[in-house]
């Protein structure tokens, strides 16, 4: 992978991917705030103000204006709030790069944000936020996350409630479009195949004259789990949904690639060892699959799973005796190279597309301020030692750690931590 890195006068940074073999474009506009910058009476601000950059702007007064274009060239947009970032982008036939650069960019710099239209995007974010309520596979992880991290920004859906959907006003999105869209937050990337010289002049002629700002700030998170936790939201459904795993580490933590090696091993693909014994060997689950999140302070491991109401109780005990197999048995060379490969192979094939090197890129400058490149990532999952495996593991599953989330027709949670425990 190529890129080059730059840094306009204003602190905007800038990342171009050229793909020569490529036949697309992708631009992709982030900022590195999101939910988890909100205060207690903002939460959902971030994810309204990301709807509603597609609302209309000066050079493109409605929405309809802004989709018939990209529309009209064939190409795929879309936008996404996150904890801790916001981003926006399209992805166009190369011939239309310019083209995409000059709308993505529209909507993000000169949105005009009418009342009127703010006040039609509650209805659809209500819907939004029923439809993650009625899908607990999507909501679980929702669930989990208020699990861990409480009445703290991290704990927040990042739809919001309903309560402030209701109430946002036109003067709060721009109070925190100033806040947390200052040019010192901001990086632009573009991937695929375009003409660098033309693509870097109409970049600065856009964001040169953006204000830099100061970057907004973080409450910061301090994990002090003493005991095993699980919360329950009763949920009259078919299946209980749920997820088991751990507290681990932040983005920048020296051991982040031998988790990655170590979730792989547990749930990543049909022939780990929690698709083998909770599906294969028992049929407990149709799917199950562990991997892992991690922000600037905190992060975890998890594995989900959707089971028969009862049978959730055995599908806990296997995935427990798994996570405990592997912090007290050395893994075999062979499983360790294929999760390895795994890994490297799925890489691999993301690398392919314009939008996937665009968010390879941009992920990491946005939260780490620093872009490790695909071959020294799989170098560092290739230094990866069963060794590194049986340390972490024991250091990550013990039971001040656990903590398990459920969505069905359940109302105890006291019953379910009793089963949260590793004996070893």
């Amino acid at each position: 992978m190529q890129y080059e890195k730059k840094t306009l006068k204003n602190g905007l940074r800038v990342l171009l991917a050229p793909m020569k073999e490529a036949t697309t474009v992708t631009v992709l506009i982030m900022t590195g705030t999101g939910s988890r910058y909100e205060t207690r009476r903002e939460s959902g601000l971030s994810h309204f103000l990301e709807h509603m950059f597609f609302k209309g702007t000066t050079k493109r007064p409605t929405a309809e204006k802004i989709s018939e274009e990209l529309d009209g060239v064939g190409g795929e947009y879309n936008a996404y709030t996150g904890k801790d970032r916001t981003a926006y982008y399209a992805k166009v036939d190369q011939k239309h790069g310019a083209l995409a650069l000059d709308i993505v960019s529209d909507i993000f710099l000169h949105s005009t944000l009418p009342a009127a239209e703010i006040d039609r995007e509650r209805g659809p974010i209500l819907q939004e936020l029923n439809m993650y309520e009625d899908t607990p596979m999507r909501h679980i992880g929702d669930i989990f996350e208020v699990l861990l991290y409480g009445d703290h920004p991290l704990g927040w859906e990042i739809i919001g409630t309903k309560e402030n959907i209701q109430s946002f006003k036109r003067a709060d999105f721009i109070k925190y479009w100033k806040r947390a869209y200052g040019a010192g937050n901001v990086v632009v990337c573009v991937a695929g195949n375009f003409d660098m010289t033309k693509m870097v002049r109409a970049i600065e002629k856009e964001f040169g004259g953006v204000t830099k700002g100061k970057n907004p700030e973080r409450k910061t998170i301090r994990e002090r789990q003493k005991t095993p936790q699980a919360l329950v939201r009763f949920k009259k459904t078919d299946q209980t949904h749920f997820l088991l795993g751990v507290r681990t580490f932040d983005l920048f933590h020296a051991d982040r690639y031998i988790l990655a090696v170590l979730s792989t091993l547990l749930g990543g693909g049909m022939s780990s060892r929690l698709f083998m014994a909770v599906r294969e060997r028992r049929g407990l689950a149709y799917s199950v699959h562990t991997g892992t999140d991690a922000y600037h302070d905190a992060g975890y491991l998890a594995t989900q799973c959707g089971v028969e109401h009862g049978n959730l109780n055995e599908t806990i005990r296997v995935i427990l005796d798994e996570y405990k197999r592997i912090a007290t048995e050395p893994v075999a060379e062979k499983e360790l190279n294929k999760a390895k490969e795994y890994i490297k192979g799925g890489m691999a094939m993301h690398l392919e597309s314009s939008d996937e090197v665009a968010e390879y890129l941009i992920n990491q400058e946005v939260l780490r301020g620093e872009i490790v490149l695909p071959e020294e990532q799989m170098a560092r999952i290739d230094a990866v030692t069963s060794e590194d495996i049986l340390r972490v593991a024991q250091m990550i599953f013990r039971p001040e750690r656990l903590n398990l989330a459920i969505i069905g027709p359940h109302k105890s949670a006291k019953k379910f931590e009793k089963l949260l425990t590793i004996k070893f």
